[in-house]
């Protein structure tokens, strides 16, 4: 599998970003090898939160995230998902699947990192691989924290923004990642912090995954995917653990699956589901400060 590595000397400017990056390798499901990194902060034997990011970005994302759950205690572990980040870019749309991407982070959290009793945080693809892993794996996880997320099956329509946005990544001739996130939340990002969003991916060559991801949401009942999300929900609608949801107001694109996940999956009844009130889809941004404490005042509960 050919892969693109971002220069380190990317991220040399990246503002409040100050963890220095870990890294693991992962199988490639090819006989090789890839690359992933994280971050981490906090004791290292502290309850554990993994934090999962989404479409285009990455752990920079939790920034603000992660100070709050180190003043709380917690260790919090902020993934790059591959392709994205520091982590390893496979370069062929074709080297991308739901199921290797659900099983890269699988193999870094699990074989290499050995996590136990986490909570998960997933926002975008994070909850779409970090849900099929609470489902195959339930017995690594504590609780869940669905953000601005959903698990598709292909069996529902999925909203017209969406499509929107699925045609424009696809058909752009140069992606551009930070307008992308920009637009993704209502107070705008700084010249800075939109450039920290642009550095994993100096050229097109490193921006396969964040082109093709959309394309692997299931859109269809026969997607590749379907089934193996089918069978997350068969386990989802029977998990008792806790389960919230912490959804901002102002996403067209995911808000309607708050309800969904609070109405199936029992472990989210009698939960105070917070609504982050003016904080778009990616609420980290546009709210991270509450974000970190709803997540860490749900850990210490």
């Amino acid at each position: 599998m050919e892969t693109y590595r971002t220069p380190e000397s990317r991220f040399a400017d990246v503002p409040d970003f100050p963890w220095e990056p870990q890294y693991a390798e992962v199988s490639d499901a090819e006989g090789g090898s890839l690359r992933m990194s994280w971050v981490e902060v906090g004791p290292p034997d502290g309850p554990v939160v993994l934090l999962l990011h989404g479409e285009p970005t990455w752990s920079f994302l939790y920034r603000t995230v992660l100070r709050v759950l180190e003043d709380a205690g917690l260790r919090g572990v902020a993934v790059d998902l591959v392709g994205f980040g520091r982590s390893d870019k496979p370069t062929e749309l074709t080297d991308h699947t739901f199921a290797r991407h659900v099983e890269w982070v699988r193999e870094l959290v699990f074989d290499r990192l050995d996590l136990r009793d986490v909570t998960l945080v997933g926002q975008d693809w994070g909850g779409l691989i970090g849900l099929r892993l609470v489902a195959e794996h339930p017995d690594r996880f504590a609780r869940v924290v669905a953000a601005n997320t959903g698990l598709p099956t292909g069996d529902h329509p999925m909203p017209e923004l969406w499509w929107m946005f699925r045609r424009a990544v696809e058909s752009a001739e140069v992606l551009d990642i930070g307008r992308f996130v920009e637009a993704g939340c209502v107070d705008g990002l700084a010249d800075d912090v939109r450039a920290a969003y642009d550095a994993p991916f100096p050229d097109e060559a490193a921006k396969v995954a964040a082109r093709v991801m959309p394309t692997l949401v299931p859109t269809k009942p026969d997607d590749p995917a379907s089934a193996a999300n089918r069978a997350a929900w068969d386990v989802l609608c029977r998990w008792d653990k806790p389960f919230l949801t912490a959804f901002g107001d102002s996403d067209p694109i995911t808000r309607d699956m708050a309800p969904i996940l609070q109405g199936l999956v029992p472990g989210a009844a009698g939960l105070d589901h917070p609504t982050l009130v003016g904080a778009g889809h990616f609420l980290q941004e546009d709210d991270g400060e509450r974000l970190g404490r709803i997540v860490a005042d749900f850990v210490r509960s």
